[in-house]
């Protein structure tokens, strides 16, 4: 999602204790997300030598112990956010001692967690929250400006300097996004609590977070964030959630995004550790492949398209990734259309128009190029044409219609794939194309798995 920014990089451990076993959820919002709001990554320049060696120390001692007691993994329920019209996924987080119950979006896209937060001191706690305050809770640890981990996060322009002297020099950030929408504020320490679906609770200790107190700009307050209080980045990065509990939990974790569609919707899960065992025999497995210039997301290589069984004839060069970072796959959980690099776009679309059974619409929803009027037909989906996508390692991608086709207005259904240009952006396979999955992504061995089989409620 148009939710990432340019964090600097730097390889550091938190401590991280939980409470007890359970599961996680999210929830979906639906918005035609733009590939163009994605920044580049950009390298730090080696940190300060902390003052305080003893506390690392002391810090890293705690972590080795806190690896011994591992716990196979938190599961927890994600939800939809259609309902307030955007097209995320929702986490329930709740952060602070006590706690207070916010709702971030599962972002793959982006490595910075952050809420909205608010200074007020005498403001009273009510449910359901719209923002944290930090001054309601026992637990708020700013993090100092000369603290290596402050490192980790864009500064405002021009920085702040930062006085070693002062016990309360606390780190500025600014995330910025290629719209001009950033989040600023202070970055901090907290203990959060992942609400789970068993009814137990997973307590994560000292997870760093940005508490943004200037929100501004159409990706982070526009429609696109309706019901969203903040955003959890699950990407590559250091100081994202994946990465915090990485060690802890196998360095991995998994999610399933289900139809927002139906009626009831059914229940989508974010697991934090290794799926079970006999869902991974289940599992297809592609690489994961690495960007320097863009170090955040989750690539994968993608080498053919099909459609109703007959492959395209897509000139490999167009999922490459170039010398200046552009180009290339990107699996992506914040954004919710997907995106092909143009010259397969346009090879789809003209090949998906001749073989659909279907009357195209007498006019086009803006926005899309391709629409067609399904009015009078009982089951739309076995008339339109069939996609698979083939990746590296020969693991097959086939996604039913519904995952690319949406209602965009009564009786019309519109092809939910856009075109990118693979000289400035990059492929996009987007949340509405993964619902129905269960998607692992393995970081320790630098993997992605996907299955139409284990997305089931526990």
């Amino acid at each position: 999602m148009p939710v990432h920014s340019t964090p600097h990089r730097l390889h550091f451990h938190y401590g991280v204790s939980i409470s007890t076993e359970g599961e996680v959820r999210c929830r979906h919002q639906h918005y035609a997300a733009s590939n163009s709001n994605r920044s580049r990554d950009k390298e730090a320049s080696p940190p300060d030598k902390s003052p305080f060696p003893l506390a690392l120390d002391t810090r890293r001692l705690h972590f080795l112990s806190l690896r011994r007691k591992t716990i196979p993994f938190v599961k927890s329920p994600v939800s939809s956010g259609a309902s307030s019209g955007s097209g995320q996924y929702f986490v329930d987080l709740r952060i602070g001692q006590p706690p207070q119950s916010l709702l971030l979006i599962a972002d793959t896209g982006s490595d910075l967690v952050w809420v909205k937060c608010s200074a007020c001191r005498n403001c009273s706690l009510h449910s359901p929250a719209t923002v944290f305050f930090p001054r309601h809770s026992s637990t708020f640890s700013p993090t100092h400006c000369y603290d290596p981990t402050c490192r980790l996060v864009p500064k405002p322009n021009p920085a702040p300097k930062c006085n070693h002297t002062r016990l309360h020099s606390t780190c500025p950030y600014e995330y910025a996004y290629a719209d001009g929408s950033l989040t600023s504020g202070l970055f901090a320490t907290e203990t959060t609590t992942l609400r789970t679906s068993s009814g137990r609770e997973a307590n994560l200790k000292s997870v760093a977070f940005g508490c943004g107190f200037r929100i501004s700009g159409q990706s982070v307050s526009g429609t696109s964030f309706n019901g969203a209080h903040g955003v959890m980045g699950l990407g590559r990065g250091p100081i994202s959630f994946a990465s915090q509990l990485g060690r802890r939990f196998g360095n991995k974790f998994s999610y399933c995004l289900m139809d927002f569609t139906l009626s009831p919707p059914p229940t989508s899960y974010l697991t934090i550790g290794g799926v079970r065992s006999g869902a991974v025999s289940k599992l297809s497995f592609t690489p994961l492949l690495t960007n320097p210039l863009s170090p955040t997301f989750y690539y994968v290589r993608l080498k053919s398209i099909s459609v109703n069984g007959a492959k395209l004839r897509i000139d490999p060069s167009v999922w490459e990734i170039d010398g200046s970072g552009n180009g290339g796959t990107v699996v992506d959980s914040g954004t919710t259309l997907s995106f092909l690099a143009d010259p397969a776009y346009r090879l789809v679309v003209a090949t998906m128009r001749r073989r659909i059974r279907l009357l195209n619409a007498a006019e086009l929803t803006p926005g899309f190029d391709l629409c067609v009027n399904v009015s009078g037909v009982l089951k739309p989906e076995k008339m339109m044409p069939r996609l698979k996508f083939g990746f590296a390692g020969g693991a097959v991608f086939v996604p039913p219609p519904r995952n690319y086709f949406i209602e965009t207005e009564e009786h019309i259904q519109c092809l939910a794939i856009q075109s990118v240009n693979p000289k400035v952006g990059f492929s996009v396979i987007g949340n509405l194309m993964q619902q129905g999955f269960l998607f692992e992504f393995d970081r320790d061995r630098s993997r992605l798995g996907f299955s139409r089989h284990g997305c089931a409620s526990p």
